[in-house]
């Protein structure tokens, strides 16, 4: 694993396509962060489902409420957590390769628990969606997840730890 220069800011993801570690970016939307890190050490993302992947675009994963595996998967994507939603916070950071970003609803301020990755540059998304992370090693595991609306079969996180905790 690389070196990890800012434990607290940092999430290793756990995937049934393998290992996944994330810079966090807290400048950019310290509220959004915050809110990965408080589900994240409650556990809330372990066995969530990538419910939404499109080749070329992101995968999207993080219902928390609907999208956990072994249950009825039928409405996931449609959940968040029990948590207020969020306010955006819209950047200059473009959506590009290995960007985590917040997924909504037509609400700007509607984002929760759910997020996804960009497969590729998705710069028609800028400034409407808030970038929270990088991902800084794993990529090849992210092009691994199985791809649908939803997936056949679909993929999981196994878990996700700040590293500060591990």
């Amino acid at each position: 694993m690389a070196e990890i220069k800012d434990p607290e800011n940092t999430l290793i993801m756990e995937t049934t396509k393998g290992q996944i570690v994330i810079s966090l970016m807290p400048d950019v939307a310290p509220g959004h962060v915050a809110r990965i890190k408080e589900l994240a050490r409650e556990n809330a993302y372990d066995g969530v489902v990538f419910h939404r992947v499109i080749s070329g675009f992101m995968a999207q994963t993080g219902d928390v409420k609907f999208g956990k595996q072994g249950g009825s998967l039928d409405r996931a994507g449609m959940g968040g957590s029990e948590k207020p939603n969020l306010k955006a916070e819209f950047s200059a950071v473009k959506h590009l390769r290995g960007v985590c970003s917040m997924a909504r609803s037509s609400d700007p301020n509607s984002a929760n628990s759910q997020f996804f990755i960009c497969f590729d540059d998705a710069t028609f998304l800028d400034k409407q969606y808030t970038v929270w992370g990088q991902v800084i090693e794993g990529m090849e595991n992210v092009d691994k997840i199985n791809k649908g609306e939803p997936p056949k079969d679909p993929d999981a996180i196994v878990s996700i730890r700040v590293a500060a905790d591990v």
